[in-house]
């Protein structure tokens, strides 16, 4: 143990290492249910999404562990779940197994940046200021939907307001199989719910009980909201025991796995058949790896720098190496494979998790801390009957806590600062209200690149920032004909 991890080169004892290991675990487990919730609702078998959760959290998490040395665990990464489902599924009309194929090739982008200095060039492209804002987006995008899925806020609009119905006029809608879709323009009017719904009424419940449970900073605060939460839906009647069962067992879940494994290589042919969505699915690619990069990045350097992880030498090697010559290169490969693997297996981008803070927060400071917690995530697959039961009004409150936690990014933004302020507003105003990421990252990047011509400094935009700006316009140009 100790020539693996090396516990008294970094102060610390397997004891240490093993409790800050299941606290990162408890940190972070609300996960085991979200996720599933999330990509369930993109036509993803759930059951197969629970076991793709744990499998690409356990592998990755053990590389992290064994080949970095460094307490960082990983999952399926929040805000990246949510641009899988509604941005690229609902949004921009791909298949989940065309959506796993992007991400599958993102993991395998992300390798290669991490093998060969491109990286260097792609993380200076980005200015600071601009991955706070993307950050802080990613959080109000992660809250609204939140409030979105427990209905704590309902929407109305009049007749007028209405500009298509199941994709057609109003007037020649064709209704004989009832109403899929409306489509309505800016007349449509957001409210808070009247809190006659019993399910809201538990969403509720759900968001005091987990932001009580947070504010007194009890370990595994939002899994415990998340099943306290589900277990006051029974007496309420939001929560149907007679789903739970005993048929969600390992080997239903396993035959839905099949379902959801190397299913990105079937969307892989689909994919890239048709030529005029070339553009777009770069650019959902570009989006993946972007926020997935810079989720990272800023999960290593603002723990790693604090506790002496990290050195300033690991952090200097991200601009200045190539391979896996420091602990930063070789965590940043643990990251990117990771992505890659749960794709495989039928999972949005996995990342390294912020919530590792907690465990280094009690001690945590080499691999064994990450491995104690892939043993914990593996021993989780016990919990598979419960994924059936839990209701969204349990697992919203979870996503408004998340997103409140993502928000802390735009505290690292300049707001006094026009020039910084107004991409960051965007980025969060175009997230949320207009349900997308990536549109949120391209109004950011457009709105950047606004300032520093109007400014005068349009020689401080990187070429590579003003070719990811280009591909967004081009994206605007090409849904416009189309």
């Amino acid at each position: 143990m100790e020539k693996l991890f090396k516990l008294k080169e970094h102060g610390s004892t397997v004891r240490t290492e093993i409790v800050a290991g299941l606290t990162t675990f408890f940190a972070m487990s609300y996960i085991l249910f979200v996720n599933p919730s999330i990509l369930g609702a993109a036509g993803m078998p759930t059951q197969a999404v629970f076991l793709a959760t744990i499998i690409s959290s356990v592998i990755s998490t053990l590389i992290m562990g064994l080949f970095a040395n460094v307490p960082y665990a990983l999952a399926p990464g929040m805000g990246l779940n949510a641009f899988f489902t509604y941005t690229v599924v609902f949004g921009l009309g791909f298949s989940w197994q065309e959506a796993l194929a992007m991400v599958f090739i993102c993991g395998l982008f992300n390798i290669f940046i991490t093998v060969t200095k491109v990286r260097k060039s792609i993380i200076k492209a980005i200015p600071v200021s601009l991955q706070h804002a993307i950050g802080g987006g990613i959080g109000v995008f992660v809250a609204y939907l939140g409030f979105k899925n427990a209905n704590i806020i309902d929407f109305s609009l009049s007749a007028d307001n209405i500009v298509a119905i199941n994709g057609a006029a109003p007037a020649s809608a064709d209704l004989s199989k009832g109403v899929s879709s409306i489509a309505a323009n800016g007349g449509v009017v957001p409210a808070i719910s009247t809190f006659t719904d019993p399910a809201v009424i538990l969403a509720v419940i759900g968001l005091f009980l987990t932001a009580i449970l947070v504010i007194k900073n009890v370990r595994g605060a939002i899994l415990i909201g998340i099943i306290a939460t589900t277990l006051l839906g029974i007496p309420m009647g939001v929560v149907d025991l007679s789903s739970v069962s005993f048929s969600n067992n390992l080997a239903s879940a396993f035959d839905e796995l099949g379902t959801t494994f190397l299913a990105a290589f079937d969307g892989m042919g689909s994919l890239f058949s048709d030529s005029t969505r070339l553009p777009l699915v770069l650019m959902t690619i570009f989006a993946f790896s972007l926020s997935d990069t810079f989720d990272t990045l800023g999960t290593f350097i603002g723990t790693g720098r604090r506790t002496g992880i990290f050195s300033a030498e690991d952090e200097a090697s991200l601009e200045n190496s190539s391979g896996f010559s420091s602990k930063m290169d070789r965590a940043l490969f643990a990251d990117a494979i990771g992505t890659s693997i749960g794709a495989l297996f039928g999972t949005s981008n996995t990342t390294t998790y912020v919530e590792s803070a907690a465990g280094i927060a009690e001690g945590g400071r080499t691999g064994l801390t990450a491995v104690s917690t892939a043993v914990a995530f593996l021993l989780s697959v016990f919990l598979l009957p419960l994924i059936g039961i839990v209701p969204a009004a349990a697992t919203a409150p979870a996503l408004i806590i998340v997103g409140v936690m993502m928000v802390s990014s735009f505290l690292d933004v300049d707001w006094s600062n026009f020039e910084d302020a107004l991409p960051a507003f965007f980025a969060a105003f175009f997230m949320a209200l207009c349900y997308s990421i990536s549109y949120g990252i391209a109004a950011a990047f457009i709105f950047y690149c606004l300032v520093k011509v109007v400014k005068g400094k349009a020689s401080e935009i990187h070429p590579i920032l003003w070719g990811a700006t280009a591909l967004f316009v081009l994206n605007f140009v090409i849904l416009a004909i189309l």
